[in-house]
């Protein structure tokens, strides 16, 4: 642009010698136009702004945005202990979170969700609860009572399996007051249906301390455990691994746990569909399927500030559940609830 400018001012001398006073209106003009390159050239940035703004730093993470988990930075050990249900999940992303990089140990304990909030709320042993299902009155007041504060973590979604024998060629499907006189009162699969065969009910369920068996009882009883309780032949226990041989070893037998025990034993087991409904993802995260229920971990702002290694297991939860669920045999908790769990881990932070 300068070099316009020396050019025109060359050109106004020339026509100033060559024409004389003649050339004076197209000398003015020549002039005029000079003026203007000339004061456009004064005006336009130099390079070094330009190169300043390429230079700006980076925009820093915006306010309610979750930090990167890091299990290299962080030491110690995390403890564990609630729901069998969720504890396949949690084993999962430890052994991921060892995998990447944590050097210290994660000790996950399968106890039942009842019995992991009391070693949680009570007894004060552990960092993290697992549950499958949300905590109650007396169990948030029993943390409050030893300086605890429980925070909820939604980590995914569940659709408890309804399972029976392979050799069974009569149920395929249950109405849930069906479901319900499997584990009450009757005596054989024909008080069930007439068209079922007068072969005694073997029933198989987890022990009254799992989270699993308190979704049951408030699903199909209406939160009455009585009638379950007190069915004959029933065996009750902590340990799904029991049930599944339970069934699997009498043809007359039913049982229920967690979708991802039916998974693993699937060639020993047939699923069946409750209300004409089969589970599956888009059943269990619809609400269709009558026995989904979502998953929980739980801990305390105080714990998470005090073991940094605990805030970033679970932030590393959160981070990578849903690369993880699917493969356990759960299916992943929506978007918003996820992310309100993200919100809680920011506010027991203090972010």
């Amino acid at each position: 642009m300068r070099t316009k400018v020396i050019a025109l001012l060359m050109l106004v001398a020339l026509l100033a010698v060559a024409c004389g006073g003649q050339a004076e209106t197209a000398v003015e003009e020549a002039a005029a136009t000079v003026e203007t390159v000339a004061t456009t050239v004064a005006e336009e940035p130099t390079a070094e702004p330009v190169a300043e703004e390429a230079t700006a730093e980076p925009a820093t993470t915006g306010e309610g945005e979750m930090p990167m988990a890091d299990p290299l930075a962080v030491s110690g050990d995390i403890v564990t202990a609630g729901s069998s249900t969720v504890f396949p999940l949690s084993e999962r992303m430890a052994e991921r979170y060892s995998s990447e990089g944590f050097a210290g140990q994660v000790t996950i304990d399968s106890i039942g969700t009842g019995a992991g909030f009391e070693r949680f709320c009570t007894a004060g042993e552990t960092d993290v609860a697992n549950a499958s299902r949300a905590i109650k009155e007396d169990e948030a007041a029993a943390c409050e009572a030893i300086g605890r504060t429980p925070v909820e973590f939604r980590v995914g979604t569940d659709a408890l399996a309804i399972v029976v024998n392979p050799a069974n060629d009569f149920v395929t499907n249950l109405t849930l007051e069906q479901l319900a006189l499997a584990f009450s009162t009757a005596e054989t699969w024909a008080d069930v249906d007439p068209s079922f065969p007068a072969e005694p009910i073997a029933r198989y369920s987890p022990g009254t301390d799992s989270g699993t068996f308190d979704y049951f009882v408030e699903a199909v009883f209406d939160d009455d455990a009585t009638l379950i309780q007190e069915s004959a032949n029933t065996q009750f226990s902590e340990d799904d691994n029991v049930l599944v041989q339970g069934v699997e070893g009498d043809t007359y037998a039913i049982g229920y746990f967690g979708y991802a025990y039916y998974l693993e034993n699937a060639d020993l087991l047939t699923i069946i569909s409750i209300d004409g409904v089969a589970p599956t993802a888009e059943t269990a995260e619809d609400g269709t399927y009558p026995l989904s229920r979502p998953l929980f971990i739980y801990s305390d702002a105080a714990i998470m500030q005090e073991k940094a290694q605990v805030a970033d297991f679970i932030n590393f939860y959160l981070t990578y559940v849903n690369e993880e669920i699917t493969d356990v045999g759960y299916f992943p908790a929506s978007d918003d609830a996820l992310n309100a769990a993200r919100a809680n881990w920011l506010a027991a932070m203090g972010q």
